[in-house]
């Protein structure tokens, strides 16, 4: 943005559309006046965009146009003028293959909003998985002011006395039912009460996670991450988010200023006290890319070995998010974790990070518990290299079992979701409780997408024995709200050729977590000519932002991102009219 020559306040944008006494500022006004906005509006008022991701087609952003209203009242209150328009909003239940798929669509859809539109700044509404990263990097890359406000986790649901957690509750049941132990009453009483608001879930899962992180990273205001979605103070919070939104404008307060390299270690050491999910990886790097910063996975292992898991919440402990508010919530385990922080950090309220947590309080050790007694010495994610993940793997060893972190076992191999789907419950399936389960072409350009196929089932015969985890290998993703000892993101995937595309059924792999190990017990010699013998899979998309997909999307070590879309903006957004005038006549 630029600066007027009187003083320091940033020029508003917002002006070389509506500041101009010419045809086209008559325009510009005129057609907004047409819905019903006087002359007073355009007095000065910095124009504050409210991008909003409200869909009845996604359940945990279904409130947030009451979250816009409340936001609206606070831009006005400081004298701004709210102007709120929508995104596709990317439902993590509905969307398929997966919403991985359209998380970069959405993010361009951001970014060019802000850059096109009269916008001094922009107050982001977001909940669902993948819109909360999208709207990140869509903002980060359009670098104007901008500001979160997460919808907030839905209230926990209660099943006879049980409290129960979207997502990692569910899928502990559906392992019940198929091993014959819950009745089909029991499982239809669930399907009443697990999801009873609005709001993302109440686990920490990656919409709870990427909450987190914007908060972590100084995107939201101090306490917006955990609020409850119909909780009042929810509204409250966007109402502040909203008069903020004109300060920062006025005070020039970009992300370019928060999304700092310190910024991000903070982001990374949060989600591993809070055993976030492992999706924050691929975000949080392709976040990274965005403001043209590296962000190599070895970091994300170097943070994790030296900061211990304090959030004792679903999937890796007991509680939900609505506790985890009431103890607290995030700057309560930030200021537990404070001496392994940047607290110097500058957030959106204008302050550093250790003073926004200075005061902060943990009331329920149950929930969050000190630096010194932790639930877990190290941080919930790991990152794995080897011959088979020459590029690195993820696993979630907050939510794996403790005896497959050392595992040797040989390989029961699925081609693709389909193989898997026809072949788990075959009873004639040659597994045992020591097997490793492989699914290939699930990656980024294999499913497409990078879908949540990890968490593969466990064979229904196992079930019936009472097998309880075993350990799964692919190069898809897993939702956060899973759990298990399930090794995801390896990369490069099976189908550009990755070492994973060369298993065979039989094949002995060994996984070491402690020594962050992951290998398939062949020779070099044998591995290059199985790959030499590869040949790719045919393409999923032939035309439209399918192909544009395939053609362009990174690996997970990457973060998924666009190639084209890397790199730090160099003000494109700044001022649109400059580069692209109005005709003088």
């Amino acid at each position: 943005m630029n600066s007027s020559s009187a003083g320091n306040t940033p020029r508003l944008r917002s002006r070389d559309w509506f500041g101009k006494r010419d045809r086209w500022g008559l325009g510009h006004r005129a057609w907004l006046r047409a819905e019903g906005f006087s002359e007073l509006v355009f007095e000065g008022k910095p124009v504050i965009g409210i991008c909003n991701s409200w869909s009845e087609l996604n359940n945990c952003n279904a409130h947030l146009r009451q979250v816009a209203e409340a936001v609206k009242r606070g831009v006005w209150e400081a004298g701004g003028f709210p102007l709120e328009f929508c995104t596709i909003s990317l439902g993590e239940m509905l969307m398929k293959p997966t919403t991985m798929l359209y998380r970069n669509l959405m993010a361009m859809e951001v970014e060019e909003c802000l850059r096109a539109y009269p916008l001094d700044g922009v107050v982001l509404l977001c909940g669902c998985d993948k819109t909360t990263p999208a709207q990140l990097m869509g903002a980060a890359s359009a670098d104007i002011p901008a500001l979160m406000v997460p919808g907030g986790p839905m209230l926990r649901g209660m099943w006879r006395g049980r409290e129960i957690g979207s997502g990692t509750d569910v899928r502990r049941f559906w392992d019940e039912v198929r091993a014959g132990r819950m009745t089909e009453e029991e499982w239809c009483e669930i399907e009443s009460c697990v999801s009873r608001s609005s709001g993302h879930c109440t686990v920490m899962g990656t919409a709870s996670t990427m909450a987190c992180l914007a908060e972590a990273l100084g995107m939201t205001l101090p306490g917006c991450a955990d609020i409850p979605a119909v909780d009042s103070r929810r509204l409250a919070m966007a109402e502040e988010s909203g008069r903020r939104m004109v300060a920062m404008v006025a005070e020039g307060l970009r992300p370019s200023r928060m999304l700092t390299p310190q910024a991000l270690e903070n982001a990374i050491r949060v989600d591993m006290a809070i055993g976030g999910s492992t999706n924050a990886i691929v975000h949080l790097v392709a976040l990274a890319g965005r403001v043209g910063l590296d962000l190599p996975l070895s970091r994300f292992d170097e943070i994790s070995r030296v900061t211990p898991v304090i959030a004792n919440l679903k999937p890796s402990g007991e509680f939900l998010m609505e506790d985890f508010y009431y103890a607290g919530g995030l700057p309560a385990v930030m200021k537990e974790i404070s001496p392994l922080l940047h607290l110097d950090a500058l957030t959106a309220n204008g302050k550093t990070l250790g003073e926004n947590i200075a005061r902060a309080g943990c009331f329920n050790r149950n929930v969050i518990k000190t630096l010194g007694q932790p639930l877990r010495p190290e941080g919930g994610t790991v990152i794995l290299k080897g011959n088979l993940a020459p590029q690195g793997a993820v696993l979630k060893q907050s939510a794996a079992s403790p005896h497959l972190l050392r595992h040797k076992g040989r390989a029961v191999v699925f081609e693709n979701a389909e193989d898997l789907i026809a072949r788990i419950d075959d009873a004639q399936l040659e597994v045992d409780e020591n097997s490793i389960l492989v699914l290939k072409n699930a990656g980024p350009k294999g499913a497409p997408g990078m879908p949540e196929w990890g968490h593969l089932p466990i064979p229904a015969k196992l079930l019936k024995a009472g097998v309880k985890d075993m350990v799964r290998l692919s190069d898809a993703r897993i939702s956060g709200t899973s759990f298990g000892t399930i090794v995801v993101h390896i990369a490069p995937e099976s189908a550009v050729g990755g070492p994973l595309a060369a298993v065979k059924n039989g094949d002995w792999i060994e996984l070491d977590v402690p020594s962050r190990r992951l290998e398939l017990l062949i020779t070099d010699a044998e591995l290059n000519n199985r790959l030499a013998a590869w040949q790719p899979p045919a393409p999923h998309y032939e035309r439209g932002y399918g192909k544009m997909f395939l053609e362009h999307v990174l690996q997970a070590h990457e973060g998924c991102d666009f190639d084209f879309l890397r790199g730090a903006s160099r003000g494109e957004a700044a001022d649109p009219l400059k580069r692209f005038p109005n005709p003088a006549v």
